[in-house]
């Protein structure tokens, strides 16, 4: 079943003479439970189709499917609760609160929403990403792969229909980085979950499922891995 799909996603900025086509009719699909990675260059447009895919950024034109939903036809307000209900968030930097422990930050995205927190999900979360010695601590007590354990946690709390990874290893050695990797693939794996990421680096896109190329704003193929 596609959970993610887009039809002529186009991104453009500026006009005429110095318009920059960032996305130029993207069109892509990814499967239920599927491991995707973008690959591209910088510029190639990678990062503007992430935003567009968690629905950070309207579109100039086209549309964005997930579950079905056309989330661009939503308002600004409804927007935000179904992102905040149905997308999982992991990025470079981490974006983890400082003054939050880390089963704080875990809960944070449920808690803002108003639910109650599945306390079995989420020890099952921080068991399988090694965290149990951790919850306590703060982010500045940890090391960058553990901070980047707590955001995919994060990401996994709310049971998000997708997860979208902004390079997620980026700020990481390589070591750390396969390490990072490894971990998505099992989170991928034993919760069945959606997995979009972006990356420049072409071994830790072999990592995933399907690897779908970007250049200049276009789809440039896709394969299966």
């Amino acid at each position: 079943m596609q959970i993610l799909q887009t039809t002529d996603l186009k991104k453009y900025y500026g006009s005429g003479d110095t318009m920059v086509r960032a996305l130029d009719g993207v069109n892509l699909s990814v499967e239920d439970g599927e491991f995707a990675a973008i690959v591209g260059t910088s510029g190639s447009g990678k990062s503007t189709l992430l935003h567009m895919l968690g629905g950070l950024d309207r579109p100039t034109s086209g549309k964005v499917f997930v579950e079905g939903k056309d989330i661009f036809s939503l308002g600004d307000d409804e927007l935000t609760i179904f992102r905040r209900r149905k997308i999982g968030f992991v990025f470079q930097s981490y974006n983890l609160v400082p003054v939050l422990n880390v089963y704080e930050n875990i809960v944070l995205p449920i808690e803002l929403d108003g639910n109650r927190v599945d306390r079995a999900h989420i020890e099952h979360i921080i068991e399988t990403l090694g965290l149990q010695e951790k919850t306590k601590s703060l982010p500045s007590q940890l090391s960058g792969g553990q901070q980047q354990r707590v955001a995919i946690a994060r990401a996994l709390a709310a049971k998000p229909a997708i997860i979208l990874a902004d390079e997620p290893t980026g700020n990481l050695d390589s070591r750390t980085s396969l390490d990072v990797m490894g971990l998505l693939k099992v989170t991928s794996q034993q919760f069945s979950q959606t997995i979009v990421m972006i990356t420049h680096n072409e071994e830790i896109a072999q990592m995933a499922d399907l690897i779908i190329r970007i250049e200049d704003g276009r789809i440039a193929g896709d394969h299966n891995v």
